[in-house]
Formats: C-alpha cells, sequence, structure tokens
C-alpha cells in the first residue's frame, strides 16, 4: 500500500467494501475496517498531522511509512486514534538496524514480532495484562498487533509465498502484543529495570515463536517452578538451541508469588533458568552424525566437545523476563526467539532513551 493508491473505491462503484479491500490483497485474511477522510484524518491528528511526513520504510520491500499510510493501516486494523503513538513506536523499533526486520519478514522460520508494553500507556488505552494475556478479548492488545502485520504486509510487501517464506508461520503473526501485569508483578517493571522511569510508557519487540505453556501446580519454592521453565527450555526443536540469540518467559502472577516469596530477584530467576538448562554438545550436534558441515553453522561460542553444556542463550540478560497473565492458574510460558540474526528492541513512545537512572542490576530497583 502507498500514497499513490487511494484508499476507498471510486464513490460511483455500488461495491461492498470490506470484499473490495480483500480483492487489493490489502488485508492479513480477516475482514478490515474501511477508512473514511474522517477516521484516517483523526489518526493522523493523533501521529502529530503533516500526513506525507515519513516515518521510516519497511523492509523487504522497503516501502515508505508516512503518516497517512500509517493511519490507513490503523484503520483498516480497528485501532482507536490513541493506540497511533504505540503502533508508530512499535515500527520504529521493528525497523531500527538491530531489530532485522527483514531476516525476520522474510524467513523460512516462523518467528513473528512480539510486542510486550509497560508503563501508563497499559491502562490508559485499556491494554490486558491479565486472564488470556496472548488470547482473544481485548480491543487494544489485538488491533495493536493487528496494525503492525498490516504494515509488515500492506508496507513491508511480506505477503506469504511471495517475499514471506515462512514455511509454518504461528497464529501470533496475525496480532502478538500483550502488556505487563505491573501491578501483579512482585518485581520491578521490565522498563524501569532497564533504566526508564516507572512513568515512562516503552514498548519491547522481540522475534518470538509462540507461547510454550509452562504447567507446574505442586511446587511451593522457585527451584520447583524454575526447573519446569528449565524442562521447556531445554530441547533441541527451537531455534535458540540452533541459533542461540535472544529468548522471552513470561511468568504466571502465582508462580511469581512462590518464586518472590523466597526472595529471589528477576535476576536470580534469569540467572538460574540461563544455568539450569540442559543442552549439551552431543544433543546439538547429533552426536556429530551430520559431520562437520552441520556443526560449522553453529554458534562460534558453542564448546564443542563432548558433554559440554550448551546454555541456549549466550548469558542470563539474553533471557527478557516478564510478569503476565490471569491471578489463577499456575502456569508460565517460554518463547524462543528466532536466534543472533536479531536483537531486541525497547523503545520508549516518545522516542528518548532511559531518563537518566541507571539499569537495575539486581532486578529490585525502588520505584
Amino acid at each position: 500500500m502507498s500514497t499513490e493508491h487511494s484508499a476507498s473505491p471510486p464513490a460511483a462503484e455500488a461495491v461492498d467494501l470490506v470484499e473490495w479491500y480483500f480483492r487489493q490483497g490489502w488485508t492479513d485474511g480477516l475482514p478490515v475496517v474501511p477508512p473514511t477522510p474522517e477516521s484516517v484524518g483523526a489518526m493522523v491528528a493523533a501521529l502529530g498531522g503533516e500526513p506525507e511526513r515519513v516515518e521510516t520504510r519497511v523492509p523487504p520491500r522497503w516501502g515508505n511509512l508516512t503518516r497517512e499510510v500509517l493511519a490507513v493501516n490503523l484503520v483498516l486494523a480497528g485501532c482507536r486514534p490513541a493506540y497511533a503513538p504505540l503502533v508508530r513506536s512499535a515500527m520504529l523499533a521493528l525497523c531500527s538496524s538491530h531489530f532485522n526486520l527483514h531476516g525476520v519478514q522474510a524467513t523460512t522460520h516462523m518467528a513473528a514480532p512480539l510486542l510486550v508494553v509497560n508503563g501508563p500507556v497499559r491502562t490508559e488505552i485499556g491494554m490486558n495484562a491479565g486472564a488470556n494475556v496472548f488470547g482473544s478479548g481485548n480491543r487494544a492488545n489485538a488491533t495493536i498487533g493487528r496494525a503492525v502485520r498490516l504494515v509488515l504486509l500492506n508496507v513491508g510487501g511480506a505477503q506469504p509465498g511471495d517475499l514471506d517464506k515462512s514455511t509454518l508461520g504461528h497464529p501470533g503473526k496475525y496480532t502478538f502484543c500483550i502488556a505487563e501485569n505491573e501491578e501483579a508483578s512482585p518485581w520491578a517493571p521490565y522498563h524501569v529495570e532497564q533504566g526508564y522511569r516507572p512513568g515512562d510508557s516503552t514498548v519491547f519487540c522481540i522475534a518470538a515463536e509462540g507461547p510454550h505453556s509452562v504447567t507446574n501446580h505442586v511446587a511451593h519454592d522457585p527451584e520447583g517452578v524454575l526447573d519446569s521453565i528449565v524442562s521447556a527450555m531445554s530441547t533441541i526443536a527451537h531455534n535458540n538451541a540452533v541459533s542461540s540469540g535472544s529468548c522471552a518467559v513470561v511468568i504466571g502472577p502465582e508462580h511469581a508469588a512462590t518464586i518472590a516469596a523466597r526472595g529471589w530477584t528477576r535476576s536470580d530467576v534469569r540467572r538460574y533458568l540461563w544455568s539450569h538448562t540442559e543442552n549439551t554438545w552431543d544433543d546439538i550436534s547429533f552426536g556429530g552424525r551430520y559431520g562437520r558441515i552441520y556443526n560449522r553453522n553453529l554458534p562460534r561460542w558453542y564448546r564443542r566437545r563432548p558433554g559440554a553444556r550448551i546454555p541456549i542463550v549466550p548469558t542470563p540478560d539474553d533471557i527478557h523476563l516478564f510478569v503476565a497473565g490471569g491471578d489463577a492458574g499456575r502456569f508460565s510460558a517460554f518463547l524462543p526467539g528466532w536466534g543472533h540474526m536479531t536483537s531486541p528492541v525497547l523503545r520508549a513512545l516518545d522516542g528518548r532513551p532511559p531518563g537518566g537512572r541507571a539499569p537495575c542490576v539486581d532486578g529490585t530497583c525502588e520505584l
């Protein structure tokens, strides 16, 4: 989609607008909201005016994301104007060089950009951080994630089977957006741990597989809960196992309360998970039976000797940890990343860097 194309068919045509948009190929496979001059104008105003201003270019087609084009996609997705600054910030994060959106868009892997939102904007626009946080039922979560996907399709050109080469994909390629449950978390919010102030609103972006459920209804100590997450992480089937990189772990409030009751910090949790994952060189290399060609493609830092333990990511800080979900049910989730080919990006909605404070090294900084 570009500014050269009209967002609506000629007024004289008596057509079904939803069907018309399907025929243009400007949908994600679901019906969209037909834009009107009024709805697009309201979105442009929420973005600060200047409809022709280019915010960024979106790979792999490198289409220009002007404010007007972003506004059209926001309307198509069903967003409210209040969501517009958050979607813009997410797109700027995704299009930064660190994220490597070109690779994420075109990979044969199933990775999709996951957005995790922190700060006051969560409640201001009514995001869900609680029950069914990855599921249906919340307009802000669903349409913000969907607007990002529509931009990736319409401006970035990542149409499945064309520039998007994903073999399987996953449902997060419709919408993949949550908020951290800061109110239920026993630790400082993620963005505060990274040096932002509690009053800053941020969006964290990581290319990830879908959530892998972790169930533990019996453990009453941190080690018991975390050993279940370790089990989910210790496989050779996900991309981190063979490509390293970063991953995300979402801890449910009940599990988080059990862990924090023993005085464990967020940093303690990351370090435990990192040091207890149990993949070995023998597992990763299939006992060496595919020879040096396969082994040469594995990350260089892997210790290539029999029995050597291979952490799934290089450091504990490459495990990005959040608290989210409902207050009933002892569940958490592991979300493998795409690998070392991408780096997660955390961005404030106003674009400013962390507000002059040091990151919370131990995860327990004062608010």
